[in-house]
């Protein structure tokens, strides 16, 4: 961890700080878990953590999910546990879960980890759970949002604090939490589903990334987390605007939600389109599977109306133009 001189590392200090950043504004007592793989982030992700939280009077435990998609994933599992608990952490939770089929592997996997990360964070009483995403995370995130034709919101990438959520390694690139691991003296488990090329992310890891490196020069992750942040802030802005909007456009039922096409048709597109996607999410779609074009087809029923029947959304979610009204429910009809 220490230089023959006897300074910090520089990669565990990077590390050290960005925790330290992170968790600066919460209040002593409070209980933070750290979502733990055992994986190179994670694991430096908990070493900072587990020395930093004591300082800052705050109490740190950590939650490893068992995703049961490997023969040995239990072990896996407990390995990571008695590694946080080694570094310090206390409580330490091992949560198994099933992952579904409901949005191809990688969202239903995510799924189910957000699931039990809450789960955890319920049964400790824990207000924060640090993940682990770093710079080149957020660059992949954009890049995916870019290969789906998303909107702003999905180019701003992940947000550093999201309510329960915190993600101090943001701004850190991978590099970074590889080196300390290996100054820390850690040893962290290589998931080998990070080298499937079935899964999207990795594609884009592995073949997508060299290749604008290559044919742009370095710096293409700094800048794609770059315009992640500066998107973040505009979108922010303009989902400000449109839940001002929605006060007076949308109303809900117990099985419907119904948008005024009147208030809705004189707001600016990218306004007006943020209102209806809200709105098909509160109707029951997934955010994962709804897309720009999906939207698109519903904002045509407000500023492109021929006497179209329905649109059909996501998870059995329909919208439909009726009596002035977009309405958004499961198999509503005209």
């Amino acid at each position: 961890m220490e230089s023959r001189r006897g300074r910090l590392h520089p990669a565990v200090a990077r590390t050290r700080e960005a925790v330290r950043a992170m968790l600066a504004d919460l209040p002593r007592d409070t209980t933070v878990l750290v979502a733990c793989s055992g994986g190179t982030d994670s694991l430096a992700l908990a070493a900072a953590t587990a020395f930093e939280a004591p300082k800052l009077g705050l109490q740190a435990g950590a939650v490893i999910v068992d995703h049961g998609l490997q023969s040995d994933s239990a072990q896996i599992a407990e390995t990571a546990a008695e590694q946080c608990r080694t570094l310090g952490l206390d409580p330490v939770h091992v949560k198994a879960v099933e992952v579904g089929a409901e949005g191809g592997p990688e969202g239903a996997a995510r799924t189910a980890r957000y699931d039990a990360l809450r789960d955890a964070a319920d049964e400790s009483a824990a207000d924060v759970v640090l993940l682990a995403h770093t710079r080149d995370d957020q660059a992949e995130t954009v890049l995916l949002g870019l290969a789906r034709g998303s909107g702003a919101r999905s180019l701003a990438g992940m947000a550093a604090v999201a309510g329960l959520l915190r993600r101090p390694f943001l701004e850190l690139p991978r590099a970074t939490t590889a080196a300390a691991c290996v100054a820390s003296g850690l040893r962290p488990w290589h998931d080998p589903h990070n080298d499937d090329p079935q899964y999207t992310r990795v594609r884009v890891r592995h073949e997508v990334l060299p290749i604008l490196e290559e044919a742009l020069g370095p710096g293409v992750l700094e800048a794609l987390a770059r315009t992640a942040g500066l998107l973040r802030a505009d979108a922010d802005a303009l989902d400000m605007l449109a839940a001002e909007l929605a006060e007076s456009a949308v109303r809900r039922t117990d099985d419907e939600v119904h948008c005024d096409v009147g208030v809705l048709e004189t707001a600016p597109d990218a306004i007006r389109t943020r209102v209806l996607r809200q709105a098909a999410l509160e109707a029951g779609c997934r955010a994962t599977d709804l897309t720009a074009g999906h939207i698109a087809a519903v904002d045509a029923l407000v500023t492109g109306w021929r006497g179209q029947r329905w649109i059909d959304l996501p998870q059995g979610v329909r919208a439909v133009r009726r009596g002035g009204f977009i309405v958004l429910g499961i198999d509503v009809t005209g």
